[in-house]
């Protein structure tokens, strides 16, 4: 299947990746030309193209177009998009953490011009590449069906990790849910390893309990695997900074709890401890740091 894909970082990198590892096309654009010139430089069936309109051109219709860009850059790639000839019958996927309520928005404009929208959440980080990623996608069942094949392709199976799971807006609002989930086990993570830190008493081994508790135990998981990998590399974390930025999906999950009335003091609460992280230090900022790192190589600060 022949696409393209919008946003060189590293995740939509390691997805053009996964996509050509499966016979698929993909033509890419970025702004920043280096990062399309080295794929097309590592990987065979990439294309790179200067401009929107380039790439309007590379792609008969219907054609699919995946944006990976920060959700203050999505209405600007889709205006840009528009004018640079996007048509009737094509499919436009945002794969970034938009609002959901701006996806419902744009997935009604789009149709008024009949142009598909897909909002895929989408989860997996830098490690989606070997692993597969978790996509949540709302769209039409047409649209869906015109993307299936890429989605078959970037998840862990063909029939695991992604799902239909409602109407345009629905795989934002599953994935801005997911990523409150993600604050609270984070949070809980980081407050139980500042406990251990601070027993100095016993001096534990911060390293051992995590891989101990890889093993067999009930909290087990992929976020307590980073901490083991953090705390090999550097058993302090001495140079991590405990200021903790939020990327706006708790935000959004905890005002769509106070407008539903359904009560979640958990999620609530994390969201709160990232604020309060850029204010005092804290040990347990250092492991919320040092998580966000591992499954998402997202940009950290390190300690002055």
């Amino acid at each position: 299947m022949k696409l393209s894909m919008i946003g060189l970082g590293k995740m939509g990198a390691n997805m053009v990746r996964r996509l050509v590892r499966d016979g698929h096309e993909v033509t890419v654009y970025d702004i920043d030309a280096d990062s399309a010139t080295a794929l097309v430089d590592e990987l065979d069936n990439v294309t790179a193209v200067s401009s929107l309109e380039e790439l309007i051109k590379a792609l008969m219709p219907p054609r699919v177009i995946w944006l990976m860009v920060p959700h203050q850059f999505v209405d600007q790639s889709i205006e840009a998009l528009i004018n640079a000839g996007m048509t009737g019958g094509d499919l436009l996927v945002d794969g970034g953490n938009s609002n959901f309520n701006l996806s419902k928005k744009r997935a009604a404009d789009l149709l008024i011009s009949n142009i598909h929208f897909v909002d895929a959440g989408t989860s997996g980080g830098v490690w989606g590449l070997e692993n597969g990623y978790s996509i949540m996608a709302g769209g039409s069942e047409h649209a869906i069906a015109m993307l299936r094949p890429v989605l078959e392709s970037l998840a862990p199976a063909k029939d695991k990790g992604w799902g239909h799971v409602g109407p345009a807006g629905a795989g934002h609002y599953v994935k801005m849910v997911h990523n409150g989930i993600e604050y609270g086990m984070m949070q809980s993570f980081a407050e139980g390893f500042e406990m251990l830190e601070a027993k100095q008493e016993m001096d534990l081994d911060l390293q051992q309990v995590a891989e101990i508790w890889q093993h067999g135990s009930v909290v087990r998981s992929w976020l307590l695997d980073l901490m083991a990998e953090a705390f090999a590399d550097d058993k302090k974390l001495s140079t991590l900074s405990d200021y903790v930025d939020d990327s706006g999906e708790g935000r959004w999950t905890v005002q769509d709890s106070i407008d539903l009335a359904v009560p979640t003091p958990v999620l609530t609460l994390a969201l709160q401890m990232r604020f309060r992280s850029r204010q005092d230090p804290a040990f347990a900022g250092k492991v919320l740091n040092a998580m966000r790192a591992g499954f998402g190589g997202h940009s950290i600060r390190k300690k002055d």
